[in-house]
Parts: structure tokens; sequence; C-alpha cells
């Protein structure tokens, strides 16, 4: 059996950047295509298109800005727990620039940093499984100190696409994937599953008559003898 793959703290966070990186530089780089268009007097013409660009442009980075600094950052001063308020206040932003809707339903809790931002990175795995849309349900049930994560998903039957598993996501989550390591593009699931494992959280992840699923539950406490 393979052993699950362990990264220095300086790969892992060069990685998130890295990946950080990736998610804002399309939306920042059209920014700066509007931003010329709208400095050139010979392209008047394209001035409304030019603005509409940078205000998507603009969201999408805000979205995708206020997601990376709750599920890969959130260090915080001010204590180690998140309101899912504030979870929910980013998932809803996020969702704004996604194909798909949200339905939440998560109670008002404290949760540990850890917990909330593996929550919020299974949030983004379960986006990932209706690419062209559909529809993502976030839940959280049990007592406190005992939460159950679950995400559920179903693409929209008009856009003609299954719904999917994320390409890696199985292996990368156990910390074993497939290609045998991990790089930027893979980080985000390989970084939820150790999240789940600091948490000691137990990670399921599957599709079931259509259905994409993604459950988080504590593991089982071993009774000493």
């Amino acid at each position: 059996m393979a052993d699950i793959i362990e990264l220095k703290a300086t790969d892992l966070a060069a990685m998130l950047c890295s990946r950080v990186c990736h998610d804002l530089i399309n939306p920042i780089g059209a920014i700066g295509n509007g931003l010329e268009v709208l400095a050139d007097p010979s392209q008047g013409d394209m001035s409304e298109g030019a603005r509409d660009l940078i205000a998507s442009a603009a969201k999408q980075s805000r979205a995708k800005l206020e997601f990376a600094r709750l599920a890969y950052g959130a260090s915080s001063t001010a204590g180690t727990d998140i309101d899912t308020r504030e979870c929910e206040r980013v998932a809803r932003i996020l969702f704004e620039i996604e194909k798909a809707d949200l339905e939440w339903n998560v109670p008002l809790i404290l949760m540990p940093k850890h917990k909330a931002k593996l929550f919020m990175n299974m949030l983004l795995i379960a986006a990932m499984s209706v690419p062209r849309g559909g529809q993502v349900t976030a839940s959280i049930t049990g007592d406190a100190g005992s939460e159950k994560f679950e995400f559920t998903s179903k693409s929209d039957p008009e856009k003609r696409q299954k719904t999917l598993i994320p390409a890696g996501c199985v292996g990368l989550l156990s910390g074993m994937p497939d290609e045998g390591s991990v790089d930027a593009r893979g980080i985000q699931p390989f970084y939820t599953g150790l999240l789940a494992r600091m948490t000691d959280m137990d990670i399921t992840i599957g599709i079931e008559n259509e259905m994409f699923y993604l459950t988080a539950v504590p593991k089982p406490v071993a009774v000493a003898a």
C-alpha cells in the first residue's frame, strides 16, 4: 500500500501560492486589457465593453481572493474559531461567479479554524463536480465538536453534462495521488485531505444515482482496553 505523501511546509506554501496566482491571473489580466482599451482614444467604441469586462473581472478577483483568504489562510489573532456566517458570506460571493446554484443548510455555530477551512475546501470540490452548472448543497449536522460535513451536487440536465468526480480527487484527498506526487494543479484537493487528517475527519467521495457526494465525519474514538 502506498504511503501518504508528506510535504515540507515550504513546498505546501509554494504550491498554495501558485494555486492562488493561477486562479487570479486571468481576471487580473482581463482588468489590465480593459484599462488599456479605455486608455486608447482610438477605441472609444469599445469603451462600454471594456467597462463591463473590468467589472466582471474585478468581481471574479474579489470572489477568488475572499475564498483563498478563508480556505487557505484564515489566520487571525482574534481567535481560533470561525463563525459559519463568515463561511456563508464567502460561499455566496464565490457562487456569484460559479455556474452552479448553492443551497446552504448550515447552522450558526463557531468552528475551529482548520475545520472551517476543511469545510470551505470541500465546498470548492463540490462546485467543481458540476462545471457547467447545477445544484450544490452544503450541510453541517451533529453536535458541536462532532459535526458531519455533507456536500451533494447534481448537474443541470439541460446542460447535458454528467456530474463528475473532479480528476484525481480520490487519490489526492487520501494523500496518495495517482501520479505518485502532487503539484500546484492538485494541491487544493490534497490540502483538503491534509486538513481532514489534521482534524481527525474521514472523507468519503463518490457518485450514486448521478448525484455527487462528499462527506467528512469524525474518526471513531479508540476505546482503551
